[in-house]
């Protein structure tokens, strides 16, 4: 995490209790604005990322301590800023603070952070804790009003969808600005103070796709290796082999060859990719069991009713951090497709249990 210490100036004989986190004897009652003859605090940061806040990062990727990467919402100071230095709005999720701080070196400027529970921006602003509420309350406890001469915010552009500009400007007084999608262009935003088009396009190249399937690999990993064992023992190498292969399928491949999947929904794209997983198995299963021809066409089409209902299933969970959705769309695709995933999936237990059934009685 980034390393940020708190600066008051010597006047300072007392602070709010709702903002500073402790009660203290001489806290003043909180409102939604802080007394024009109270200087507020704010926290000091750098655009230096230590090594602990690259650890941070790491951790954060492979989904360890997943909700307590975390910076302190409030606001800080990055330079040496004035009343007349720009105000960046961010997520008090480490990786989108760290991204905004570092791509302003050598930048005099304040970063007002939200409390959008550990989540980044764009999908804070689609569940709304990085929204209008959070915003106006931020600038209203900050005192952001006493510490800047103008009354304007730079939103990133992922975060549009939860902010409403009118809103902000009625309640606050303060004008949002939509800054470019990517906070590497910041500086050069900052020149004209408008977005290029190629600042406002959103990119999803192969990079940060397949930097998201660590934390999901994480999280599928107790489970794949106790299905793994068992389908060792109950039958063979080969089932323990579909099993990783899967999970595998449903968390690296997934994002990996999202954009060459057809069809836009990515219930969808996972059950074909599912399919195309489910084949060579399919094919052993046909091939290399001794067995009449009814029992090898069973044993070929259980893999391709248990693979693709579960790299499906595993394709949701990128539908919350891609910009390839949107909050209704991925809400209208689950209520779509996950009956016919489970439907998928119970028709492939059956022919499973059907099987074994008449294999442990010598039909099969």
């Amino acid at each position: 995490m980034s390393e940020n210490r708190v600066t008051r100036s010597s006047s300072d004989t007392a602070s709010c209790s709702c903002c500073s986190g402790v009660q203290q004897q001489d806290a003043l009652p909180c409102s939604g604005e802080t007394s024009p003859n109270l200087i507020p605090a704010i926290m000091t940061t750098t655009s230096t990322l230590t090594f602990a806040a690259r650890l941070d990062h790491l951790l954060a990727r492979w989904g360890v301590n997943r909700m307590g990467h975390v910076v302190k919402p409030g606001l800080y100071q990055l330079g040496n800023p004035t009343p007349d230095s720009p105000v960046f709005i961010s997520a008090n999720y480490t990786l989108s603070f760290d991204s905004l701080r570092s791509a302003l070196s050598g930048i005099d400027a304040y970063l007002l952070v939200l409390d959008t529970r550990g989540i980044n921006v764009w999908c804070a602003a689609g569940k709304g804790t990085f929204g209008t509420d959070e915003l106006v309350k931020r600038i209203g406890n900050t005192g952001l009003v006493s510490v800047v001469r103008h009354r304007a915010v730079i939103v990133p552009q992922l975060g549009a969808p939860g902010i409403s500009a009118h809103q902000v400007r009625e309640r606050s007084g303060f004008r949002v600005e939509y800054g470019p999608v990517r906070a590497r262009d910041l500086p050069e935003y900052l020149k004209t103070r408008k977005a290029t088009p190629a600042m406002r396009r959103v990119e999803f190249p192969f990079r940060e796709r397949i930097v998201l399937s660590p934390v999901e690999l994480v999280h599928a990993a107790l489970p794949t290796i106790v299905a793994a064992i068992l389908l060792y023992f109950i039958a063979g190498p080969i089932a323990s082999l579909a099993a990783v292969t899967t999970i595998l399928a449903g968390t690296v491949l997934f994002p990996a060859l999202l954009p060459f999947l057809p069809t836009k929904d990515f219930s969808t794209k996972g059950l074909i990719l599912g399919i195309l997983v489910a084949l060579p198995f399919a094919a052993y299963a046909w091939t290399h069991f001794s067995l009449p021809s009814w029992a090898r066409l069973l044993a070929g089409i259980m893999p391709l009713f248990l693979i693709p209902p579960v790299v499906s299933y595993l394709a949701l969970n990128f539908t919350g951090c891609t910009p390839f959705t949107s909050r209704s769309g991925v809400k209208a695709e689950i209520f779509t497709y996950v009956r016919v995933m489970v439907a998928m999936a119970g028709c492939g237990i059956v022919l499973a249990v059907l099987f074994g059934a008449l294999w442990f009685l010598g039909v099969a």
